[in-house]
């Protein structure tokens, strides 16, 4: 699990090699910028950010798909660390178009060919 600021398409499919075969979990902290990816579980990268200061309801949880790098399959929206009814999510996707846009926005400013 690591913090990241920039990182390759070719680095996620290293990390998605060795994970899950095809996927890379990642966890963003919408309002601080926040990208923390490569870990087990979502709820772990929840619990460091947690720690270091973030508030529950700015972290999501994601699924990077490498190979679908440049489509609309590339980011899939989906973790339980996303159920939220207090927020009004109460899917394990996230339903608001205004956070997925968020997230996107991060994911594009992190994630480079």
């Amino acid at each position: 699990m690591k913090v990241v600021k920039s990182i390759s398409v070719s680095e996620l499919s290293e990390m998605a090699e060795q994970m899950y075969g095809s996927l890379v979990k990642a966890d963003i902290d919408i309002v601080k910028n926040i990208f923390i990816i490569d870990m087990g579980m979502h709820a772990d990268g929840e619990a460091y950010l947690l720690e270091n200061g973030s508030d529950q309801k700015d972290i999501w949880g994601i699924n990077l798909h490498p190979s679908e790098y440049g489509t609309d399959d590339f980011i899939e929206f989906e973790s339980m660390i996303n159920i939220r009814p207090r927020q009004g999510n109460t899917s394990t996707n996230i339903l608001d178009p205004k956070v997925r846009q968020q997230v996107i926005a991060i994911v594009e400013e992190v994630v480079h060919d």
